[in-house]
């Protein structure tokens, strides 16, 4: 449920009294526009019945949107040690609804820092958008959804289906184990400085199971050599972890001469799952 708007200064006030330009170095590009922020909260609902992890919030523009749209409560995590004062002004406008975590989200856990019920929502840091995603994957049943926004040519690659260009590694590991859709695009002039690409809010929800019993790191090696050579066939691409690629192959039910962007989710599963560490 929306919340009342406390008496908070405009974002644009709060980037310069904190001299708060947005640092390439950081990927960050700000977004300022509160209908649009408060459009990606909205996407993440319902927020009042779980804990809220946000990264990558710089001044604050989305962290409002999500306290305003009804967040139980809000963690948040900036590497950014300029934005933790502004940060704190907020938190001080929300009572007890916001916790601002300073550190590096690669480097950190978020689900031990909420407990559950968690959903992240995020506009990511398009240099380490992808990072961050195959850092969560192998853990994702920690939270309810996953509301992110990434790059476009990012969000394609998310929800691409076999045989088709955006298909690889992203798409296979990611709908292994997650419903994934494309919600909105963001053009570029809605943020500051404006990027010169558009932005997509993508919708992950953990599937209740893999698509397919494998281990991670399993299904991340075989799709890694399978889609590093996509153009050829995976008897070949394949030889990077087995001499032999074909008797694996045939007793997963695959063409030797099909290539990685003909199989299936759940056809790297079963050869990922034939495999094993003393294999590879």
């Amino acid at each position: 449920m929306a919340q009342p708007m406390p008496e908070l200064p405009p974002l644009r006030e709060v980037i310069r009294r904190h001299d708060l330009a947005a640092r390439k170095s950081l990927g960050q590009n700000f977004l300022l526009d509160l209908n649009l922020t408060r459009r990606i909260a909205r996407a993440a609902a319902p927020l009042d019945e779980s804990s809220v992890i946000e990264i990558g919030p710089g001044p604050g523009g989305l962290t409002r949107a999500l306290l305003l749209e009804g967040a139980r409560h809000v963690t948040a995590i900036e590497r950014d040690a300029r934005c933790i004062a502004a940060l704190d002004e907020l938190a001080a406008a929300f009572p007890g609804r916001l916790a601002v975590v300073e550190g590096d989200a690669l480097a950190l856990d978020p689900a031990s820092l909420a407990p559950a019920p968690r959903k992240i929502v995020a506009n990511l840091p398009y240099n380490i958008a992808t990072a961050l995603l195959l850092r969560w994957l192998p853990g994702i049943a920690a939270y309810q959804s996953l509301t992110l926004m990434f790059q476009k040519e990012v969000a394609q690659r998310l929800v691409a289906e076999p045989r088709t260009k955006a298909y690889g590694r992203l798409a296979v590991m990611t709908q292994w184990r997650c419903e994934a859709r494309m919600l909105f695009d963001i053009p570029p002039r809605a943020f500051v400085p404006a990027p010169k690409v558009t932005s997509t809010v993508v919708r992950l929800v953990p599937r209740p199971a893999p698509l397919g019993a494998c281990r991670f790191a399993d299904l991340e090696r075989v799709v890694a050599a399978a889609f590093g050579q996509r153009r050829k066939m995976l008897r070949q691409s394949l030889k990077s972890l087995w001499p032999e690629p074909e008797p694996r192959l045939l007793a997963a039910g695959i063409a030797p001469t099909a290539r990685a962007e003909e199989l299936s989710v759940e056809q790297f599963c079963e050869l990922a799952r034939l495999g094993s560490d003393r294999d590879f």
